[in-house]
């Protein structure tokens, strides 16, 4: 089926976390790494997730930095209700080396981040707090534990992760509990399945929250040369639609139109749907600026998968297919530590 859902079903994040909308908005784009873009245009496709029913809206202070987050509070401003509001610390960035990237756990820069993100949102409260990477040089247990006296202090509900691997996983909950893990996850990513890291959330009760579940885009069919990026996009730089790689990945994503256009959806719909499909603990945030974009997403939620429509989606597009890395090496070594 085609078009946008009428209603967005409610999924649990997480044993004891909120109730969000099926699918959440990344508003990441919004402000950075993928080239250019219009704030009201953006605040528009906000508005337009709000009235349709999407209730979890996800950024950090790394997308700009600092002016995404500077957007979303701008875009809920009087709708504060409506929204269960996520956001992360954790990466540093160096704007004089754009490439660079830091990570700081520290307890001391936990709070400072969190009051700086309170104040660009807008807010009192953030609804989840997640630390965007896991910072090798401080245990865990110190991050989290300030974390945790965030959510006593009445200044964040719950908590989460990203990108962390399952022992540190383990390590966090038993510290506080964790309500969402965030990582990548989409046909072309599929490390979780076999990292421990979907076990060790359903065994924990731990909501899980895929971003970049439509590829980065390249899953939609839409991209069909790297020269369909501006020249600030990152994903000119990203291994999988660099070479060799872009054209084994475009092949592979061709076998998901055709297989698309059989269902009568769009790819991405069949690939948001091939997510959604995971379990009613996952809850993926793809990220759009475009409303347009936002009411194609919103159409997986009709499209239903069964066994057999999982398995032929599992034939021509199965895990380890794609091509490349899925960051440049300086960012994997961030990766689920």
């Amino acid at each position: 089926m085609n078009g946008k859902a009428t209603s967005i079903p409610a999924r649990q994040l997480g044993n004891h976390g909120p109730r969000v909308s099926a699918i959440g908005l990344g508003c990441m784009g919004m402000s950075d790494f993928y080239g250019a873009h219009d704030d009201a245009e953006s605040i528009r496709t906000i508005h337009h997730a709000l009235d349709h029913g999407i209730t979890l809206l996800d950024t950090a202070d790394i997308y700009g930095p600092h002016t995404n987050e500077a957007l979303v509070g701008r875009a809920i401003a009087g709708r504060r209700d409506q929204v269960v509001l996520a956001t992360k610390f954790g990466i540093v960035r160096d704007l004089s080396q754009p490439a660079a990237r830091g990570v700081n756990g520290r307890p001391e820069y936990v709070r400072a981040s969190c009051e700086a993100s309170l104040k660009r949102l807008g807010v009192d409260h953030i609804d989840l707090y997640y630390q965007h990477r896991i910072d090798p040089q401080v245990p865990i247990e110190e991050t989290v534990g300030a974390m945790g006296d965030l959510v006593k202090a009445g200044k964040v509900r719950w908590i989460g992760l990203s990108e962390a691997g399952a022992q540190t996983l383990e390590r966090a909950h038993q510290v506080h509990p964790v309500t969402a893990l965030q990582s990548e996850y989409s046909l072309w990513t599929r490390d979780v399945e076999t990292d421990g890291i979907l076990a060790t959330c359903e065994r924990l009760g731990i909501g899980f929250v895929p971003y970049s579940p439509l590829g980065r885009g390249f899953l939609t069919g839409a991209i069909r040369s790297p020269e369909d990026f501006d020249a600030d996009d990152f994903r000119r730089t990203n291994p999988r639609f660099m070479g060799e790689n872009f054209a084994r990945n475009l092949a592979l994503v061709d076998k998901v139109r055709a297989l698309a256009a059989a269902r009568g959806c769009t790819p991405a719909q069949l690939a948001l749907a091939w997510v959604l499909a995971r379990g009613p603990q996952v809850v993926p945030i793809p990220g759009t600026r475009r409303v347009a974009n936002l009411d194609d997403n919103l159409g997986a939620l009709d499209v239903r998968l069964d066994a057999s429509d999982l398995a032929e989606i599992d034939a021509i597009f199965p895990a380890g297919a794609a091509s490349g890395t899925r960051y440049a090496e300086h960012v994997m070594s961030m990766l689920a530590r």
